[in-house]
């Protein structure tokens, strides 16, 4: 299966959970090909970061650390939303992030911290600046909870906006495929606005609250 149409399906599983079926859908599990159910889980391919969709016995079985020899690993259901975080502009300047929207997680193959912004291309790499990473941990000891790989610190400044989250990588993913697949001419357009500030909305209601002193 290509990234576009991965990036379709989890387009489409965030607008999903915002509003009911017109139509049933059956998906797979791509790993047994069982049928899932909406709401599934999914793994994480370590070596190629791709996401694959878990029914509930492939579920149980990656929920174990041994399980896959370290190559797949399950994301967690982890929704926090950080209220309390302390990312002002200045150190958001210092992150070199070239827009307002992006996602954090730390990386094993590469053995430190990566940052990502959603793009009508997909996902695009930043330059991160690992000491002003490192001073955004130090005033906020939550991320220092991040599984690594799997979580993900997403953090929204769009329009003056300062809403943060700690959330399955799977989440991040999800608005990459809604602004990939969305995204028309230069701007976006009206339509990708509306999905992202929607796709925001419904990830602080599912969601739970958190201080940046809180661990799992």
């Amino acid at each position: 299966m290509t990234a576009v149409t991965r990036l379709n399906r989890l387009a489409r599983d965030a607008a999903q959970s915002r509003e009911a079926r017109s139509e049933p859908v059956v998906e797979h599990c791509d790993l047994c090909r069982a049928p899932i159910a909406p709401g599934h889980r999914h793994l994480l391919d370590l070596e190629s970061r791709e996401l694959l969709c878990a029914c509930q016995a492939c579920k149980i079985l990656f929920d174990r650390g041994a399980a896959g020899g370290g190559h797949y690993r399950l994301v967690p259901e982890r929704r926090l939303r950080l209220d309390g975080l302390e990312l002002d502009d200045a150190l958001w300047d210092g992150l070199r992030i070239p827009v307002d929207m992006a996602f954090f997680f730390h990386s094993s193959q590469a053995g430190r911290v990566l940052a990502f912004y959603p793009s009508p291309l997909g996902a695009t790499e930043s330059q991160l600046s690992l000491p002003a990473w490192d001073e955004l941990v130090a005033r906020n000891p939550v991320l220092e909870t991040m599984a690594p790989d799997v979580e993900a610190l997403l953090v929204d400044r769009v329009g003056g906006a300062h809403r943060h989250w700690l959330v399955g990588v799977d989440e991040c993913y999800a608005l990459v495929g809604v602004i990939r697949t969305r995204w028309r001419g230069l701007s976006g357009g009206t339509e990708v606005w509306g999905e992202i500030s929607a796709f925001f909305d419904a990830l602080d209601a599912r969601s739970e609250p958190a201080t940046t002193e809180e661990g799992r």
